[in-house]
């Protein structure tokens, strides 16, 4: 086999001594024999064909690494790949259950490497896949979580280190205690989770949908539960991988720089630490800036060891201040635009409603917080807690409402605002545009400090604004406070209103009610030119009308 080629059928073989390999059949991933590093092991794995530095996606043999270049991958009668080593050893085997007639082993160019009948190419039908066992790596069309029927779990496993594939001390997968919920594990112990998943995004990360390289679907019903990653540009290439420190990241790769950019860093802060702040207690990473502490205590808790609390240890959380009473006569405290607690101790009903919901917390004495499962269409299902409520962070982005029993009378206010509060009945009436935060702004500005500062227009100073967007690295002024939770659509949209806001010349900045239409409609911004730098403009008359604006902007709007 000295020429690659996409399939083996049966007693073909691959040998590491004549360097012979397996490709896609578009030449995007390819299957062989590698040494990581510094090692002098040798494994099998699979990796990226047209991309120079080595980006292995899988490997067969993490456990049992090969000692040199004795190393064989055969087809045998019975419709398996197993691995040899010199002594001609089995050291890995696919173990595909059935003998089947006419079989083969093909390389996908999705990176699956599969066995299947050699007449039948459905994804369905096939007897045996790599990515129904996973590495420390996800490829877009994998399926990560659970096949229910099977009993079959699909997750991460980390490398012991940058150069050595056996399997580390981090996992990733879905845990199904309660409401499933995707967590990272260090050994035994909860690393970090993603918030569960509310039907649009999955809480306290929102910003893993905000791109241009893929979206994911999740699918979750009797028989199966899990995500997958899909791109929106089939030529581009994305991995999610599980490192060795625990970390996920997101890498797309970028034909310009020859790299991999790392798109998404997960955990992204302290406050993504399981439980940092302990029972009931809040974490706000915006108060670690101006010098203060990062924990609080959900209102009408208090910390349980006051002298630990203030030397910064956490890990004792908070205690209720008053006593429940355990009936109707206890209520309930709306939260927004929080991370939902740990859900390992809940119970849920996906056909109840809100009302019903908090009925039957209230009837419940060990029932603490309630909220719905999903937020589309108002919010429907029920998700109840049991317990100590854990793992809560400050979120802006997420309008997914927790309920926190409080005791009877019991009212107050929170030792963190958490901007956007809201009871059963509210409603959102004026514009929807984002709400930030003064200090949050000021964070991103560095406390408005003229290092930021480009210049001046007529309506005060412009901030980095102008040559990051001309240099396409807009993301770059945002602040990761804010870039955690916003769409970066609409990031771009608002950098190009800003621009246009303070073009040199009156006539080319928009009127107030334009920028109000900008903001709460889709059609498309005129591109802005250069911005005055100089506080000499005129001021704007509000009766008049951009011809800037009024040449590019939607037909549809009265100017």
């Amino acid at each position: 086999m000295a020429n690659a080629i996409d399939t083996i059928t049966v007693n073909q073989t691959i040998r590491d001594d004549d360097n012979s390999t397996i490709m896609s059949a578009k030449e995007i991933f390819q299957i062989g024999f590698f040494t990581p590093g510094n090692l002098k092991s040798r494994f099998l794995g699979i990796w990226y064909k047209n991309i120079a530095n080595l980006s292995v996606v899988w490997v067969a043999n993490r456990d049992t690494p090969l000692a040199d270049t004795s190393g064989v991958l055969m087809f045998d009668a019975n419709g398996n790949l197993v691995l040899t080593n010199g002594d001609n050893k089995i050291i890995w085997s696919s173990n595909s259950s059935n003998t089947v007639m006419s079989p083969v082993a093909q390389l996908l160019d999705t990176g699956n490497l599969v066995i299947r009948y050699a007449n039948d190419s459905y994804p369905e039908d096939f007897l045996w896949q790599s990515f129904n066992h996973l590495g420390d790596t996800i490829l877009p069309g994998m399926k990560f979580g659970w096949d229910l029927v099977k009993h079959l779990e699909r997750y991460l496993i980390s490398w012991k280190s940058p150069d050595d594939p056996s399997p580390g001390n981090y996992t990733y997968g879905v845990y199904l205690k309660g409401y499933p919920q995707r967590v990272v594990w260090k050994d035994s112990a909860m690393r970090f989770r993603f918030g569960p998943w509310n039907g649009v995004q999955f809480g306290g990360k929102s910003n893993l949908m905000q791109n241009m390289v893929f979206t994911y679907d999740v699918v979750s019903d009797e028989k199966d539960l899990y995500y997958m990653f899909k791109l929106l540009n089939s030529s581009a290439a994305m991995r999610m991988i599980l490192n060795s420190d625990g970390d996920l990241k997101i890498l797309t790769w970028t034909n310009n720089m020859q790299g991999w950019d790392n798109t998404v860093t997960l955990p992204t802060d302290k406050c993504d630490d399981f439980a940092l702040c302990g029972a009931y207690g809040i974490c706000n990473i915006i108060e670690k800036t101006y010098g203060r502490d990062i924990c609080g205590c959900l209102d009408g808790f208090e910390p349980k060891f006051s002298e630990k609390w203030r030397l910064a240890d956490h890990s004792d959380g908070c205690v209720r201040i008053s006593k429940l009473l355990c009936g109707n006569e206890d209520s309930f405290q709306s939260y927004s635009n929080l991370k939902f607690p740990d859900t390992q101790n809940s119970w849920f009903d996906r056909s109840l409603t809100l009302e019903e919901c908090a009925a039957k917390c209230l009837k419940n004495c060990s029932c603490t917080a309630y909220g719905n499962i999903d937020v589309k269409e108002g919010g429907s299902g029920c998700l109840l807690w049991f317990g100590d409520l854990l793992d809560i962070r400050e979120y802006l982005g997420n309008f997914q409402d927790l309920y926190v029993r409080r005791a009877a009378g019991e009212l107050g206010k929170r030792r963190f605002k958490v901007q956007g509060e809201s009871t059963h009945n509210s409603e959102k009436k004026g514009l929807e545009l984002p709400l930030f935060y003064l200090v949050t702004i000021a964070e991103a500005t560095n406390n408005f400090s003229e290092n930021n500062k480009l210049g001046e227009g007529g309506f005060g100073p412009v901030y980095m604004a102008w040559r990051l967007y001309k240099e396409e690295k807009f993301l770059d002024i945002i602040d990761d406070v804010i870039l955690a939770w916003c769409n970066h659509f609409d990031v771009y949209r608002t950098i190009q209103i800003a621009l246009l806001c303070v073009q040199p010349f009156p006539e080319d900045r928009p009127s107030m009610a334009v920028v109000s239409l900008m903001l709460s409609s889709k059609c498309e911004v005129p591109e802005p030119n250069q911005p005055g730098f100089s506080t000499e403009s005129k001021l704007l008359d509000s009766d008049s009308s951009s011809s800037l604006i009024s040449e590019h902007f939607c037909s549809e709007f009265s100017i």
